[in-house]
């Protein structure tokens, strides 16, 4: 079909697909959603954020930090502090303004500033109540990571604690810096610490020497220790009350103290409160009860004044179901799965939590969208091999079923038979039922060589380019490889009618070939760009083709016109790494290392939409819908819409 003004067309049903990933550099793992409302005035707001999950250690304390006001609890993923709505977890906000990656975040009992703390020993108070987060005050309190914090219930002293080189902790105040006592009586790694929110004030810390110690203050002052343990003291926390504290062991047991004179009053259970080691706790408001999470996946309410466990919550038996952190917040009760998943406890129905938060905790390297029945679905796969979907409206989202990549997935593309097609660093390209969303053991092809892009057409073709050589699948079989290659390929887009296929390569060249029945024909002709081709896409009527490559540039080429170049398209500080089009075909996106994403119009080079983010590297972009939103994914583990 020609228009009038020669444009070839053809109608497709795909949508915008995401891109390759940034060879091993770290990006996101939350999804961003913007909302453009007017191209030509170029305004843009932030609509969705679908944030990342905790990132976590096997065998290490995840801090989950609350907030006074009860409405949003905090926590760290890389370089990122996460902050989320406790009723309705898709309300997140990300802080992006740490160099190093994040361990510890924490409110201000005022509920006015977060303190954040990362690997080098820096410590950053700023802003909540803006959006822009400024930053209040910057630390040094020693260098080494910060593995917890905690402040004096007038938010005027901080005191935090973990690996320092010469000192495992220090408190201060925290519009001067100045000193207000001594973190002494430990030899090795302090994980934890609490201050008493009432007066007088006191002090308490838990380190990998086994022992616990006791502080005075301000200014705060070394008492004694504490040597019930017998292995790492991972937490400990004052009740609300301030009446007493505790401490929790990787020897599976909770010691119960007097807030003023670290008496002590007892054992949890009267031995083992658990059968592994337990990682976190948390008291209720009313200073009656204790939530601990364990090693042994599982979660336990403790009656403080019975000394009984009164509900276990159970979490099953993968290794990925240990608990290593926890929250009790008003009536929520939560904790953290090694996995990264966020539960929320039903002490209704412990064998069932009422919800699960789940998403992504690894670096996002490809997106896709697809519409169905008016709904959009935003697809994401992983450093980790994940693949997950998400309701682009609510950010509902759940993981595919069944045994997945073994390996970082770097691209994907929904097809016409409504399967994802996904390629991975594990040598296969799978392809997945978004109907059913599961995993298909018999669909999954493996490859020669590492695949690194893939594109799909009309009639159940597929075209992957690996190292070295280009790939033609075929209902889901492989039919045909080009091998002998005199440049390297990176990127591919097949036309979404014709069959013909782009490839970009590491020579600055798009080679053009053709699909003819199971066979790949070079066509013999190669369009100059700029520099190294990182991606390439077909708009969705196939009326151009566009090219993104290393030496900030978009290059446009009229398909009807033999691929004539139409435009270049500049703005980008650093290397371009990934395009999608709008569904109406005037205008595209793309994303850069230079943390900007623009907007672009096909008739007017000049005209774009410049969106400076946060957010440190861009991954890949796709777009649901014409002009009005596009799904990019930043660094930090999230994605925002």
């Amino acid at each position: 079909m020609v228009t009038a003004t020669g444009r070839r067309l053809c109608w497709s049903s795909a949508v915008a697909s995401g891109f390759e990933s940034l060879g091993g550099r770290e990006q996101s793992s939350s999804i961003h959603s913007v909302q453009i409302r007017t191209p030509r005035k170029m305004p843009y707001e932030i609509k969705h954020v679908f944030a990342s999950l905790p990132q976590m250690e096997r065998g290490v304390a995840k801090v989950i930090g609350g907030d006074p006001k009860g409405n949003n609890f905090v926590y760290t993923n890389g370089k990122c502090v996460i902050i989320r709505n406790i009723e309705n977890p898709a309300i997140a906000d990300i802080y992006t303004e740490h160099a190093h990656q994040v361990t510890v975040a924490k409110y201000a009992p005022s509920g006015f500033y977060i303190a954040s703390g990362d690997i080098t020993g820096k410590l950053r108070i700023w802003d909540t109540t803006q959006k822009e987060h400024l930053l209040k005050y910057e630390y040094q309190p020693f260098v080494g990571k910060i593995k917890d914090m905690s402040w004096t219930e007038d938010s005027k002293r901080i005191a935090v604690v973990g690996e320092g080189r010469e000192t495992f902790g220090a408190v201060f105040l925290w519009d001067t810096g100045s000193s207000v006592g001594e973190i002494a009586g430990h030899n090795k790694v302090i994980n934890s610490v609490d201050i008493k929110q009432t007066r007088p004030y006191r002090l308490v810390t838990g380190s990998d020497d086994n022992c616990a110690a006791f502080f005075e203050g301000p200014p705060f002052k070394f008492k004694f220790t504490l040597g019930d343990h017998s292995r790492f003291v991972n937490c400990v926390r004052f009740s609300p009350d301030g009446n007493r504290f505790a401490t929790a062991s990787a020897d599976g047991q909770i010691f119960l103290y007097d807030g003023k004179t670290a008496e002590k009053i007892c054992s949890l259970g009267n031995g083992k409160a658990h059968d592994g080691g337990i990682y976190a706790i948390s008291w209720s408001a009313d200073s009656t009860q204790l939530l601990s999470a364990s090693g042994d996946k599982t979660a336990k309410i403790w009656d403080v004044a019975a000394n009984s466990a009164v509900t276990t919550f159970g979490f099953g038996s993968d290794t990925l179901d240990q608990q290593l952190g926890c929250l009790w917040q008003k009536d929520y009760l939560l904790t953290v799965s090694l996995s990264g998943y966020i539960n929320y406890l039903d002490k209704n129905n412990p064998d069932r939590p009422l919800r699960v938060v789940k998403g992504h905790n690894k670096s996002i390297q490809c997106i896709t969208v697809h519409k169905n029945d008016g709904r959009s679905t935003i697809y994401t796969g992983s450093h980790d091999g994940h693949i997950n979907y998400f309701d682009a409206e609510t950010g509902e989202n759940d993981t595919f079923s069944g045994k997945a990549h073994t390996n970082q997935v770097s691209s994907m593309a929904v097809d016409s038979s409504n399967e994802l097609v996904t390629c991975s660093m594990d040598d296969t390209v799978r392809f997945t039922s978004i109907a059913e969303n599961a995993y298909s053991p018999q669909n999954s092809i493996k490859l020669d060589v590492q695949p690194k892009s893939v594109a799909v057409g009309a009639g159940g073709y597929a075209v992957t380019v690996c190292i070295g050589q280009i790939v033609l699948l075929k209902d889901k079989k492989k039919v045909f490889a080009i091998d002998s290659l005199d440049f390297e390929p990176e990127a591919v887009a097949v036309h979404p009618c014709t069959g013909e296929v782009a490839v970009g390569g590491t020579d600055g060249n798009i080679h053009l070939y053709s699909i003819q029945g199971n066979t790949l024909k070079d066509e013999g002709k190669s369009l100059p760009v700029k520099g190294a081709i990182t991606s390439l896409a077909y708009s969705n009527d196939g009326a151009f083709l566009a090219a993104t490559d290393v030496n900030r540039c978009v290059t446009v080429f009229t398909v009807a016109d033999g691929y004539a170049e139409k435009d270049r398209f500049y703005g980008h500080h650093a290397k371009v790494v990934c395009i999608a089009w709008s569904p109406d075909n005037e205008h595209f996106a793309t994303g850069g290392m230079d943390m900007m994403v623009y907007v672009w119009t096909v008739s007017d080079s000049d005209t774009r939409i410049k969106m400076p983010g946060n957010i440190k590297i861009w991954s890949c972009i796709a777009t649901p819908k014409p002009l009005k939103r596009m799904t990019h994914l930043p660094l930090g583990g999230s994605a925002i819409m």
